[in-house]
């Protein structure tokens, strides 16, 4: 077979082979990929061919070995599970209820009516008595000793596990 031979081949077949790979699993980009190699590997050794009958048929077995040996050399992943402590934990929540046990009871109460109840600031003020004014103050302050008792934890947090690794 001739080059000018080859290149009509090449011309007339490439997309057969495309579909070829397709058919056997490959995403079009990757077949596309896969039967270029395949065809430039045939270009390179089409001195061995004997039968230019049985070209398509031979480049088609070239681009699946050629597939099939990428996928022996890339490691096998695997993906990690989204969350990987149980589908039903709330680690969020959790950490909410460790800075709320570290406030003081009624900064406690005013927090989880606020953020995990969802009263609004005039429901608050009702509910305790107060005017909205009262509980917008109160409500700031209890979220200033949160913050503080959420760096305490921390700064706890951290010096527990420097001690444990000395």
């Amino acid at each position: 077979m001739t080059r000018d031979e080859f290149g009509a081949a090449y011309q007339r077949h490439f997309r057969q082979t495309v579909l070829f790979l397709i058919a056997n699993g490959l995403s079009r980009d990757a077949a596309q990929e896969t039967a270029q190699a395949a065809w430039a590997r045939g270009w390179e050794q089409l001195s061995q061919l004997r039968d230019e009958g049985t070209l398509v048929i031979w480049l088609n077995r070239v681009a699946l070995n050629l597939h099939r040996s990428l996928l022996r050399r890339e490691p096998e992943y695997e993906e990690l599970a989204r969350n990987i402590l149980g589908p039903d934990l709330n680690l969020a929540a959790i950490d909410a209820q460790t800075i709320l046990d570290r406030c003081k009871v009624p900064d406690r109460r005013m927090l989880r009516d606020y953020y995990l109840r969802g009263l609004q600031l005039s429901e608050i003020a009702e509910r305790y008595g107060w005017r909205e004014t009262t509980a917008r103050v109160r409500l700031f302050r209890a979220r200033q000793a949160a913050r503080v008792e959420a760096r305490l934890g921390v700064e706890l947090d951290s010096a527990a596990g420097q001690e444990r690794s000395v």
